[in-house]
């Protein structure tokens, strides 16, 4: 009920987005379920009957066939449209977290994360997660909330990843998940990691020594990740219960190449007193393009595959980046989308890779949430058999590679036209999109390309 009020408190206050329901009537009565919410919660658990250790295996865990999705068409479409909802809401508590950095953040694998822990929780703390994630909505029989199925959504999110139309681009999720040796996991939690992953390691660790088990956590994500990701977990306690960590990899490449022979090295403005030297890569050719009519920002679309893309969004020379960020909201982008146009562009973009790491527990405290979710009023015991058992830190790893390389070669022959110059030389925010879905995989915003 708190997180309910709260979140009718944002939707009023006009800086967070709605979670629209109607989705949900594309799906099969059968895909969703009316639960009675003064029910008590399913006894008795079923539970893994043993984990590796950690220092057993770096060996992925074996992954049993995951059933295909009927509709899966409609379910990809509503879950899009979810974890648009809830990423857009973190994204926005995020920036205003960080407001004079960098950010880079999935709502991809945010969702999926906190959807994978939502198995795990009692039937109070479902209610607050499924408020927040959007999995629910009221019905006309008293006392009833229609529910839609937890593994399935998480089979249409694992299906939106799939649809990255590699080679050359690739989307790519591990999950790491460490357990105290004294304890257990519910199969529905170790089925949900594995739905959502492209591989999972699960293992138990001994606590009672908190800093050889830090090392010992630590290096276990490097060597699987092949030092992709290093040093994720810090102070873990002695009553440590559960970690949880995802990495997210985008790897892509242009479809069009840019000109090697036109980067240069230019100006870019992080504010009316500091400018830093970056290398400014440069195309000409046909774009679709959008200027906002009220002269407060560009936004110009870049194909990578087939039909993922990124948007770039410059603000104008009088607009703030943060004015465009608070009014982002779950359809801003497929709006942006629908008025895009072809035109002809001198684009001028910065190089730039990114990885960030984000605390989710820490991020759901500044939206007031950590308690409801992850902290002292949350239960999962649905997890666990183990008496009291608490998810301890969430952490979400985010890597970002674009080459300079491209799909096309770009055509030299001499174009009469005179192209728009559209450069990239101040701060932007930039979207990574699965077309066919427009579910964002990856948001961020450029500061100052050279941190």
């Amino acid at each position: 009920m708190k997180l309910l009020l709260l979140l009718l408190t944002w939707v009023a206050m006009g800086t967070a987005n709605r979670v629209y329901i109607h989705p949900f009537s594309l799906l099969d009565s059968g895909d969703v379920t009316c639960e009675v919410t003064s029910s008590k919660d399913k006894f008795p658990l079923e539970t893994t009957h043993s984990l590796p250790a950690i220092q057993d295996s770096t060996e992925p865990d074996s992954r049993p066939a995951i059933e295909e999705l009927n509709n899966l068409t409609q379910w990809t479409a509503v879950v899009a449209e979810l974890q648009n909802s809830q990423g857009l809401r973190m994204y926005q508590a995020l920036s205003r977290k960080q407001g004079n950095s960098n950010i880079l953040f999935s709502p991809y694998t945010s969702f999926g994360t906190l959807l994978t822990l939502y198995l795990g929780t009692s039937k109070s703390t479902a209610s607050d997660y499924q408020q927040f994630l959007g999995l629910l909505w009221n019905t006309e029989k008293s006392g009833c909330v229609k529910v839609i199925n937890g593994h399935k959504v998480l089979r249409a999110l694992k299906a939106i990843s799939s649809l990255i139309d590699g080679p050359n681009d690739e989307l790519k999720t591990l999950v790491w998940t460490f357990v105290s040796s004294d304890a257990n996991l519910s199969k529905d939690f170790v089925h949900g990691i594995q739905e959502f992953s492209e591989a999972s390691f699960i293992r138990t660790v001994n606590f009672s020594q908190p800093k050889d088990a830090e090392a010992q956590v630590n290096s276990f994500i490097q060597k699987t990740s092949h030092s992709k990701v290093e040093n994720l977990f810090k102070d873990i306690s002695l009553s440590t219960n559960l970690l949880f960590a995802t990495s997210v990899h985008f790897k892509g490449n242009w479809r069009k190449a840019f000109q090697p022979e036109k980067t240069t090295v230019q100006d870019f403005r992080i504010d009316e007193k500091t400018t830093v030297k970056v290398p400014l890569m440069t195309h000409t050719g046909d774009y679709m393009h959008f200027s906002d009519p009220k002269k407060k920002f560009t936004v110009v679309k870049l194909g990578l595959g087939k039909q993922t893309y990124m948007l770039l969004v410059l603000p104008s020379e009088e607009a703030k980046l943060q004015d465009i960020e608070t009014q982002l909201q779950t359809d801003t982008i497929s709006t942006w989308h629908k008025h895009l146009k072809e035109q002809y562009l001198e684009l001028s973009l910065p190089k730039f890779s990114m990885t960030a790491v984000t605390d989710l527990r820490s991020l759901l405290a500044d939206m007031t949430l950590d308690k409801l979710l992850l902290g002292s009023d949350a239960n999962f015991q649905r997890l666990s058999t183990k008496s009291n058992f608490t998810v301890d830190q969430v952490i979400n790893k985010v890597l970002f590679e674009m080459s300079e390389e491209g799909k096309e070669v770009p055509n030299k022959s001499l174009d009469e036209r005179v192209p728009l110059k559209v450069t990239m030389d101040r701060p932007f925010l930039f979207a990574i999109v699965e077309g066919n879905t427009n579910a964002i995989l990856m948001l961020g915003r450029i500061l100052n390309p050279n941190i």
